[in-house]
C-alpha cells in the first residue's frame, strides 16, 4: 500500500473537491499508523431500475479506494428512496412502491459490481432500512441537529421557496437521514457528486452530534449526458446504461457532442487517442465504453482498434465481430 501522501494524491486525481482541506490525507495517515482500513461510504437510492455511466464515475473512485486496501460501504437507500433525494430537483419526486424499490435495489447492486470488487474484505453492502426505521424519540433527536434556516440554504430548496413551489417536510429530512447513514456505518470518508456537497457536509454535523469523528468528504464532477449539457439522467433520456446491449451503448455514446468528449475521456478513464479526428476519437470513446461492460465468447472484449459499422445510430458490427455474438460482462 502506498504511503498516505501518495495515496491521497492518487485519490484526488479527477476529483472535484476534498473537504475539509487536507482531511483525506489525515485520515489516510491515521489508518496507516493504526494499521486499519478506512470505511469509505457511498449511498445510492434505487429510484430507477438501472445505473448509468454517470453513476460509474464515483463507483470507479470507490474502486480506487479498494485497490489501496480500504473497505467500501455501499449503502442501498431502500428507506431514503421513499423520501427521494431533492438534490438538483425543481419539484418533489414521485413516491415509489416498496416493490419497485426492492426490485431496483437488486439491480443497482448487481450493476455496481461491474465496477466494484466483490470481495468481502473490501466491500460491505448495507440497506439503510436496517436503521432508519427508527422510533420517534430517535427521529426527534436527529431533527435537532439542523435548523430549518440551515436546510433552506440549499440551492434547490432556496430556489423552490422563492418561486413558491412545494417543499415537503419529508424532503427537508432527507439530508439528515443521509447523515445518519454515516453514523450507522461509522463512515471515515464519504463520496458523492458535486450536487451532494451540502448533504455530505451535514453528515459531518450529524456525526459530531452523535459523538463520532467527522468524515472526510470527496466530491466527484458530474458527467454530462449525451446531450453534452445536462447531468446524465434517465429521466432526461440523455444517459448510457450500464446494463444495456453493446450496440445501444456504442450508438448512444456516438451521439455525444464533440466538445463534451474531453470530460468523458477524463472522468471515465478511457484512453484518449488525442489528436485523432473527432469522429475517430468518438469511436475510441464508444469502444472503450463497450469494452468496459461486455465480453465476446467468454473473453473480455478488448479490440479497441476495430472499425465500427453503423446504421441509423445502431452499431451492427465492430471489425469482424457482430454485436449479436457479444454477451454481458
Amino acid at each position: 500500500m502506498p504511503r498516505a501522501a501518495d495515496a491521497a494524491a492518487h485519490l484526488l486525481r479527477n476529483a472535484h473537491e476534498s473537504l475539509p482541506k487536507g482531511e483525506l490525507q489525515r485520515k489516510l495517515e491515521a489508518a496507516e499508523r493504526d494499521g486499519r482500513q478506512l470505511r469509505v461510504k457511498l449511498g445510492l437510492d434505487p429510484t430507477a431500475p438501472d445505473i448509468h455511466l454517470g453513476h460509474t464515475v464515483v463507483l470507479q473512485k470507490l474502486r480506487e479506494f479498494q485497490e489501496l486496501g480500504h473497505r467500501v460501504v455501499l449503502i442501498v437507500g431502500d428507506y431514503t428512496a421513499r423520501v427521494g433525494d431533492p438534490s438538483g430537483r425543481s419539484s418533489t419526486r414521485p413516491v415509489l412502491t416498496g416493490e419497485e424499490i426492492d426490485a431496483n435495489a437488486r439491480t443497482y447492486q448487481e450493476q455496481a459490481f461491474t465496477v466494484l470488487r466483490d470481495d468481502p474484505e473490501l466491500l460491505e453492502v448495507r440497506r439503510n432500512g436496517e436503521w432508519l426505521d427508527m422510533r420517534a424519540e430517535e427521529l426527534f433527536r436527529l431533527a435537532r441537529v439542523a435548523t430549518v434556516a440551515q436546510i433552506l440554504e440549499r440551492d434547490d430548496f432556496a430556489k423552490r421557496y422563492r418561486e413558491g413551489r412545494p417543499i415537503s417536510v419529508l424532503e427537508t429530512m432527507y439530508p439528515l437521514l443521509q447523515g445518519y447513514d454515516s453514523v450507522a456505518i461509522e463512515s471515515d470518508v464519504e463520496l458523492g457528486g458535486t450536487d451532494q456537497t451540502f448533504n455530505l457536509l451535514l453528515g459531518r454535523d450529524v456525526q459530531r452530534a452523535y459523538g463520532q469523528p467527522e468524515q472526510a468528504i470527496l466530491t466527484m464532477p458530474i458527467l454530462p449526458g449525451i446531450d453534452g449539457v445536462e447531468k446524465m439522467s434517465k429521466s432526461l433520456d440523455n444517459h448510457v446504461g450500464v446494463a444495456v446491449g453493446p450496440d445501444e451503448q456504442f450508438g448512444r455514446t456516438m451521439r455525444l457532442p464533440d466538445d463534451a468528449m474531453d470530460v468523458w475521456f477524463r472522468l471515465l478513464a478511457i484512453p484518449d487517442p488525442g489528436s485523432a479526428h473527432p469522429r475517430d476519437r468518438k469511436r475510441a470513446l464508444a469502444r472503450g465504453v463497450v469494452a468496459r461492460f461486455h465480453k465476446l465468447d467468454g473473453e473480455p472484449f478488448t479490440d479497441l482498434d476495430a472499425d465500427a459499422a453503423a446504421l441509423d445510430g445502431r452499431v451492427l458490427q465492430l471489425g469482424k465481430r457482430h454485436f449479436r455474438r457479444l454477451e454481458r460482462a
